[in-house]
């Protein structure tokens, strides 16, 4: 039993100290640390629940491949790698000393005569111009007596063996080093349960002992976003589904946000000016700016700029009511919710970010067909829901992003440009709109007057809508087409009854509407004629429309120029959009005051040094092992001959130019003596 017992642990400690077994777990490891490579480590779940889907998250959370470099199974192997090197390190270092040590000075006349290297002369050299020509050479040696005979050892690189002890004391400082920057203690407090993240989203004052961790927390990397003129003296740590707080030893203080950009308006350069001071007193401890590759080192802590953004800026929007096209000033602030009052009805308005630069790759329109003529007015719409430019890459100026979220908690997301946007010397209001967090914007152009405002369009959309203007904008339209001859006069009253219907269903719901009363009461190879004079009756009533509205506003008709008519097409393409916009106001940003912030990462990283020893370790290990070389040496003199053996830890063509060498210069020197 207790000879089983030896053999198992035998056979258990050759296993953890061999080769097989800690390329094995650097294999793992290499594998895990591809993967930390290639998929973005430790973001909010939630962000990868979106991107890989349900079935793909609950496969890789699990494994902790969202955290790969602190995942408890990537720190147990590297302890174990850790250990199995130490034991191979222990286990051939006895022998390792005694190669580094020994002469082999008992080598026998039958063994080197056994040696690849190995020559034989008649004539004894003299043992004094021997240990002259190895201590030339550099050559250490030792002298000892055979019988008759004298063998003299010498050796050179024995230092070479040092590699193997370098490198594989490389991989267990590296390693601890590793283990180290995991935070092994605070996964060790995890396990027994002492620490567990956060998952609630409340404020940082009422984040529970057990969540927060001592400024004296031996490694962490975690991230704080300040905006100008704020301070913080914690920042986050994402630990899987939750957080935790991490205390500072210090408070950041951030003065001023500082970026510039090139002339397409993409980031050149960003950076932050910061102040760092004290903990218990307030007083000023240092000063000095953040640059991206260029952090601030405070009490071993690295303070990197990681990304910047709004802070929370002043906005000042005009807030249209779609429903009597009425207009109202509402001041705002971005990254805040605020109630709104539309009508009787109460909705929740929840301001993202202000973006004041948006560099934008613009794509052509595609076509949406339909079946029948309507399409033209499909296409006109898919161009304003699409925007295009000669240029691939264009600054569209500030945007902010909302959601305006109805009682029932339902919400739809919006995306509104400040400056006009402009095509072919006209130009237009911006708006996108979602209802699904993952789907892209549909934008639609809303075309703006002279003043670049949207009076003009209101008051024609009103208008246009309004069903009691209906009559008369059918009867001017009537009058015109019977002056211009395009109908009788028994067929005026009729065309009036058209233009009208055709109004009626526009106002119902836009180009769609109009397609399905087609698809419904018209035969379907008639529906392509009756789609095209629907379009033109359509064209001709909004000239009328427009007319209608500037009287019921008190203001003059504007003629109509090719501009103008461009204007009143756009404006029915955008009308027949926003019937699918989801909300009955329109947002437009009119100015703002922009507060900049600033994304830091801090690092605490004891185990960077440990790392950088570990590396230089390896690179002497490497040198030992690939550059030095080493050579032993032996001369055995007899009364009656010589002979000379010569081995290498790697037989090359410079053993045997080495060997020749040794051979002429041993041999010439005796018969210069003789």
């Amino acid at each position: 039993m207790t000879q089983k017992t030896t053999t198992f642990r035998r056979a258990l400690f050759d296993l953890l100290s061999s080769m097989r077994f800690a390329i094995s777990l650097l294999t793992i490891l290499a594998i895990a640390s591809i993967i930390g490579t290639v998929l973005k480590q430790n973001e909010p779940y939630v962000n990868y629940r979106v991107e890989f889907g349900d079935f793909w998250f609950a496969i890789f959370e699990p494994l902790g491949l969202f955290d790969v470099y602190h995942s408890g199974w990537f720190l147990v192997i590297l302890a174990f790698l850790v250990f199995s090197t130490c034991l191979c390190i222990w286990r051939h270092f006895p022998g390792l000393m005694r190669e580094i040590r020994s002469y082999r000075e008992k080598a026998s006349q039958n063994s080197l005569r056994l040696m690849s290297h190995h020559h034989e002369t008649d004539t004894p050299l003299e043992q004094s111009q021997v240990l002259a020509h190895l201590t030339e050479h550099g050559y250490r040696y030792r002298v000892r007596a055979d019988g008759d005979a004298t063998l003299v050892a010498a050796k050179k690189g024995s230092w070479q063996r040092l590699g193997y002890l370098f490198t594989h004391s490389a991989i267990v400082v590296i390693c601890i080093g590793g283990l180290m920057d995991g935070n092994l203690p605070l996964k060790v407090m995890e396990m027994l349960k002492i620490k567990t993240s956060e998952t609630r989203n409340i404020p940082q004052s009422q984040i529970p002992e057990q969540s927060r961790l001592a400024s004296n927390n031996l490694s962490f990397r975690g991230n704080v976003n300040l905006s100008e003129g704020s301070s913080a003296s914690v920042i986050f740590l994402n630990s899987g589904n939750g957080y935790f707080v991490q205390e500072l030893p210090f408070i950041l203080k951030l003065k001023k946000f500082h970026i510039e950009h090139y002339s397409t308006g993409m980031p050149k350069l960003f950076a932050s000016d910061v102040d760092v001071l004290d903990l218990k007193t307030g007083e000023l401890r240092q000063s000095g700016t953040v640059k991206v590759n260029h952090p601030l080192i405070v009490d071993g802590i690295a303070i990197y700029q990681a990304s910047f953004g709004d802070g929370g800026s002043g906005l000042d929007f005009i807030q249209w009511n779609l429903n009597t096209h009425q207009q109202s000033q509402l001041k705002a602030q971005s990254q805040s919710e605020l109630a709104l009052e539309i009508g009787k009805e109460q909705f929740r308005l929840e301001i993202g970010d202000l973006r004041p630069f948006n560099i934008e790759t613009l794509a052509k329109p595609t076509e949406d067909t339909s079946t029948v003529a309507v399409n033209q007015f499909q296409t006109a719409l898919a161009s304003a829901q699409s925007v295009k430019s000669d240029k691939n890459l264009r600054n569209l100026g500030p945007t902010i992003q909302f959601k305006i979220r109805d009682n029932t908690g339902q919400a739809v997301e919006y995306q509104n440009y400040m400056q006009p946007f402009t095509v072919a010397d006209a130009s237009y209001f911006l708006t996108g709109m979602r209802r699904e967090v993952s789907a892209p914007f549909r934008f639609t152009r809303i075309p703006l007057d002279e003043d670049m405002r949207l009076d003009h369009y209101m008051r024609f959309r009103s208008a246009l809508l309004n069903p009691e203007l209906h009559a008369e904008i059918a009867k001017r339209t009537a009058a015109k087409a019977l002056a211009a001859g395009g109908v009788s006069k028994a067929g005026e009253a009729q065309f009036a009854d058209i233009t009208q219907g055709v109004l009626t269903q526009f106002s119902q719901g836009g180009f769609p509407a109009i397609e399905r009363f087609l698809n419904e009461k018209v035969p379907k190879e008639q529906r392509q004629t009756v789609a095209q004079t629907y379009l033109k009756v359509l064209q001709s009533a909004a000239i009328d429309t427009m007319d209608v509205a500037q009287e019921q506003a008190g203001l003059p008709p504007i003629a109509v120029s090719e501009a103008q008519y461009r204007f009143l097409m756009d404006s029915l393409v955008a009308t027949s959009s926003l019937f699918d916009y989801g909300s009955p106001t329109l947002l437009t940003l009119n100015g703002f005051n922009e507060v900049k912030s600033s994304g830091f990462q801090l690092t605490r990283s004891p185990g960077k040094n440990v790392v950088y020893l570990g590396s230089l370790l390896l690179i002497i290990g490497i040198f030992c092992m690939f550059y030095i070389r080493e050579n032993r040496l032996w001369v055995r003199i007899s009364p009656s001959n010589t002979l000379i053996a010569m081995s290498s830890n790697r037989k090359t063509a410079d053993l045997d130019r080495e060997f020749a060498a040794h051979i002429a210069a041993l041999t010439s020197t005796t018969q210069s003596t003789h």
